[in-house]
């Protein structure tokens, strides 16, 4: 009998130390913000079937749960999965493949990038992207003359950085059947002394673009794919394309269902016929990584490029007011066909005057509060008066806070000082609904969240310019700029029951950083790189 003790113990040991519930991920020994409703943290979270099932300690969940996988974070933070509200993923994935003209700081050095890019890319169109003259010691525009004497048969289009001007040589021009005098609403088409300088503004930009051949579609696949690793590095785990064909929603589609394509987006169609058409036909688009649901409309330009539509002269260029890109009718006429759908409708307005008419064309519209999610992207310059109506009508700013600091070195000679202390507002516009989407507008701006989060909590450059950070009234806090880039993105979707945090129920989207950006100084934000990022409890980057 004495010998059966032993292993009587054995057995009893064993059945106490034998786990409850198997699962396929365990991440415990971590700094875990789970963004929920209280913020709380945690130290630990499991994974089955691509959901989160249980969130708490790592002794408990370690010893309850048998994970096929274990991740021992060894104290670094996690959080959900960042999600961008403003994106234009596909042009950027395009853009990957194109002459990149960013941080060019002088016409001869883009003319030079471009000479060196044709040399290596012999065929078909030119096309750049990127640049930025507020860069320039010469901060005027340039003119088509160096294009024309390197390029004179092959056609050049290289678009300014925020995509609302470009300059096009003449035999673009040509292709297109661009003329001196020739007029566009919603756009310019520049001359000097009756002849083109080959700039061109907003619409006009599309008289060339449609002559461009379409990408084939093994170059729009690479594009995307090159796009989606970029994107993983970053943390990104669910992206908005701002402005999409219908046509594109196939494609995507079908590069999710193979498993190619495995972040998450949420599309909103451009302002065209034939998207209407096409999601009043099908309906809302749900898929676990697809959600189309919407459109998006331009009221106005950009600021950089004097396209924003003002209510007042443009400070550095007088009895110039910038433009509407369509008749007022158009917005009033479309917000009415989606008031009566279950579609959001997101508008692009930028200047005081486009901000205005579109807040009172939804106001017509939403009468009163509502649960519409209707949104302005930007919200950039606003007049005083007309911040209220965000949350009269609760009315949704998504914004960009890397915008306030690419453009603070300019944009009070665009504006002034005073028209200045309502733009880039957005502790004022967060006040209004409670709640805040942030993104980046990439590739306008850079992809990487943390920059987000750091102008937004720091507003400052990567150089740390101003000291004092610009208008730091306006700056979020940590708690504030986190929720943005996670759960109030995903609620400006329709989505905070299924991301934007890590609670029960769940997407297991998340993100493993080296170091907190909740605690360390705001110097040491722009420093921060990620470990890991996950999409479904699967890991799709790991840095090496």
């Amino acid at each position: 009998m004495k010998k059966l003790w032993p292993a009587l113990f054995l057995l009893v040991l064993s059945c106490q130390q034998k786990k409850e519930y198997n699962a396929d991920l365990l991440v415990k020994n971590a700094l875990i913000y789970t963004v929920d409703s209280s913020f709380s943290t945690a130290q630990a979270f499991v994974v089955s079937a691509g959901k989160i099932i249980a969130v708490g300690d790592s002794a408990t969940l370690d010893k309850k749960y048998s994970a096929r996988e274990v991740i021992d974070a060894g104290g670094h933070p996690v959080y959900p999965g960042f999600i961008d509200a403003h994106t234009h993923f596909y042009e950027y994935g395009m853009g990957l493949q194109q002459a990149d003209l960013t941080n060019t700081h002088s016409w001869e050095e883009i003319v030079d990038t471009i000479n060196t890019y044709a040399r290596h890319n012999p065929d078909g169109w030119i096309i750049g992207n990127g640049w930025d003259q507020n860069l320039w010691k010469n901060k005027t525009f340039p003119t088509k003359a160096k294009l024309d004497s390197l390029f004179p048969v092959r056609p050049v289009l290289l678009t300014r950085v925020d995509e609302h001007a470009a300059i096009a040589n003449q035999a673009a021009l040509n292709i297109a059947g661009i003329k001196p005098g020739q007029t566009i609403t919603g756009g310019e088409i520049e001359t000097i002394k009756g002849k083109l300088t080959g700039m061109l503004l907003d619409n006009a930009i599309g008289i060339i673009r449609r002559k461009i051949p379409p990408p084939d579609d093994s170059v729009v696949q690479n594009g995307l794919l090159a796009a989606q690793r970029n994107c993983f590095a970053d943390g990104l785990t669910t992206l908005d394309d701002c402005g999409l064909p219908y046509t594109m929603v196939n494609t995507i589609a079908d590069m999710q269902h193979k498993g190619d394509l495995k972040i998450r987006m949420y599309v909103l169609l451009l302002d065209k016929p034939e998207n209407y058409d096409f999601l009043f036909k099908r309906g809302i688009i749900k898929t676990p990584r697809l959600d189309v649901r919407g459109f998006k409309m331009f009221a106005d330009g950009a600021l950089g490029s004097r396209g924003a539509c003002l209510l007042q002269p443009y400070s550095d260029q007088k009895n110039w007011r910038g433009f509407l890109l369509s008749d007022p009718k158009h917005f009033q006429q479309i917000a009415e066909k989606i008031i009566k759908s279950n579609f959001q409708l997101a508008t692009h307005a930028i200047g005081d005057s486009a901000n205005r008419m579109m807040l009172k064309i939804y106001a017509s519209v939403l009468k009163g509060q509502n649960d519409r999610r209707w949104r302005i992207e930007h919200a950039q310059v606003l007049a005083p008066s007309d911040i209220d109506m965000f949350g009269q009508y609760n009315i949704i700013p998504s914004v960009q806070p890397t915008h306030a600091t690419s453009d603070m070195y300019w944009a009070a000679s665009r504006l002034g000082k005073q028209r200045l202390k309502t733009a880039y507002a957005y502790k004022q516009l967060l006040d209004q609904n409670g709640w805040l989407p942030l993104g980046t507008d990439f590739p306008v701006e850079n992809i990487n969240p943390i920059y987000t989060f750091y102008a937004a909590v720091v507003r400052k450059d990567l150089k740390g310019f101003p000291a004092n950070g610009f208008q730091p009234e306006n700056a979020l806090s940590r708690m504030e700029a986190l929720r943005g880039i996670t759960v109030w993105a995903a609620k400006a979707n329709f989505e905070e029951k299924e991301k934007g945090s890590i609670e029960v129920g769940k997407y297991a989207d998340f993100v493993i950083l080296d170091n907190d950006i909740m605690k360390i100084k705001g110097a040491d934000l722009p420093k921060v790189k990620v470990l890991k990022t996950y999409v479904n409890g699967e890991k799709v980057y790991e840095k090496k």
